[in-house]
């Protein structure tokens, strides 16, 4: 019953996820648990998740424990456990462009001299999947990491705006591989965009004609810090935009995006949202939101959902993309449908009336 994990970037959303792993091991899977979609995801409960492999640049990090790494510097994530020793020492990944020039000293990257083979560790470790945590932009290292995943034989689990599931060259290499793949662009469990479509949904239900809507947000952690860079945003902004968009029958103005790094915030994000439109008589409608939440366990909640999805897809031996839960935990999924209608898809996925 085992789901060997393997993560790429043991940065706050690592952090986030391995103790959010240790914080509700005991969670009582009868119970309505704060904080938990599901505490049991078919036969899966959150204590069957165990960390195999770990790879990051930060030579600070490096040959730490991974229970040791997830609180070394630059990391700034909300502590609400201590995990034990896991055993589980972090190697040298290839650095590839996971760092921007400007994120070398943050980041205290090593010289890449000597890299993992990360197929190799995969294959060693028994991996069942690996997570992709890398910094917004990282597209030659995304690629690398999907690639050893295809040539290691191990799902894929793409929690940045990189498309990789959702480009239909990259997915059908893994349905032909035989290997399952969920992304892209992890939404966070009530973070900006599920806040944002939720109520654009609710405007068009309610027969409100949307005329323009912005999302700003802004951080202290070093993904907002790697962001300053603008060349690495285009995925980001189209990913964030295009989750709005979707659900809007008809064209609108519509912007999304990171703004801002706000270094004493630290894991800290605030998001201010603007929808304007016209309801009965064309009478003007304007929301204003502002939403602060601790960035990244926001996203532990969704990836402890999505890997024991995809652990229920290797079980089953589905390959290619898992369309229910990529529609449900993604910004960028191959398939946008509204939330609801995703999270009926997956409870079906569950019991088996779903094939993806």
């Amino acid at each position: 019953m085992t789901i060997k994990i393997a993560i790429a970037g043991i940065g706050n959303c690592a952090s986030a996820l391995i103790q959010g792993i240790h914080h509700y091991k005991d969670a009582d899977e009868n119970s309505q648990i704060p904080g938990l979609m599901h505490v049991k995801f078919g036969e899966y409960h959150i204590s069957d998740i165990e960390p195999v492999a770990a790879f990051d640049v930060n030579k600070n990090k490096i040959g730490k424990d991974l229970s040791e790494a997830i609180f070394t510097e630059p990391n700034c994530c909300y502590k609400f456990t201590t995990p034990p020793k896991l055993g589980v020492k972090v190697l040298p990944a290839p650095t590839l462009d996971s760092v921007a020039p400007h994120m070398k000293e943050p980041f205290k990257a090593h010289n890449n001299s000597n890299p993992t083979n990360v197929s190799q560790i995969l294959k060693e470790t028994n991996a069942d999947m690996l997570i992709n945590f890398l910094p917004v932009g990282s597209y030659k290292a995304t690629r690398y990491y999907a690639q050893a995943c295809l040539d290691a034989n191990v799902a894929f689990i793409n929690c940045i705006p990189e498309f990789i599931a959702s480009d239909p060259t990259w997915a059908r290499k893994f349905e032909e591989n035989g290997i399952p793949i969920a992304g892209d662009d992890i939404k966070s469990q009530i973070g900006a965009t599920i806040i944002h479509r939720a109520i654009t949904s609710l405007l068009i239900e309610r027969g409100v004609k949307i005329e323009e809507t912005y999302q700003l947000n802004v951080g202290g952690n070093t993904d907002f810090q790697n962001m300053m860079d603008n060349r690495r945003l285009s995925t980001k902004r189209i990913s964030k935009t295009e989750a709005i968009t979707s659900l809007i029958p008809y064209k609108t103005q519509a912007w999304a995006g990171p703004n801002g790094f706000i270094p004493f915030l630290k894991d800290k994000k605030i998001c201010y949202l603007q929808i304007k439109g016209r309801k009965f008589g064309g009478a003007p409608v304007t929301i204003d939101l502002k939403l602060t939440v601790e960035d990244s366990p926001n996203s532990a909640g969704m990836v402890i959902d999505v890997i024991r999805a995809v652990k229920i897809a290797l079980d089953r031996k589905i390959a290619g993309p898992l369309i229910s839960i990529s529609a449900y935990a993604f910004k960028h999924p191959p398939q946008q449908v509204p939330d609801h209608i995703a999270k009926q898809w997956v409870e079906e996925f569950i019991q088996g009336k779903r094939s993806r």
